[in-house]
């Protein structure tokens, strides 16, 4: 699954999201998302693609801007 795959599937699953509505422009919050949401986010993309995230990481505020950094440290895991 690619990493735009899994915000869809997540928000999706736990907000209800249409994943057609999850688009590279829309803003997170605009799609339900709080910080609390944006944590198990995160986490859910640690497990499933078994990457540690840095602490410090500055939060997104767009979908294309979660896309970019989630691809770009799995790109760099190798």
């Amino acid at each position: 699954m690619d990493s735009l795959g899994l915000i869809r599937e997540f928000l999706q699953n736990r907000l209800g999201v249409a994943p057609e509505r999850v688009v590279a422009d829309a803003t997170l919050v605009s799609l339900g998302v709080d910080s609390l949401m944006m944590l198990e986010l995160m986490f859910e993309f640690e497990d499933r693609f078994g990457i540690t995230l840095s602490k410090d990481l500055k939060s997104p505020k767009t979908v294309g801007d979660m896309t970019t950094l989630m691809d770009r440290l799995r790109q760099a895991k190798g």
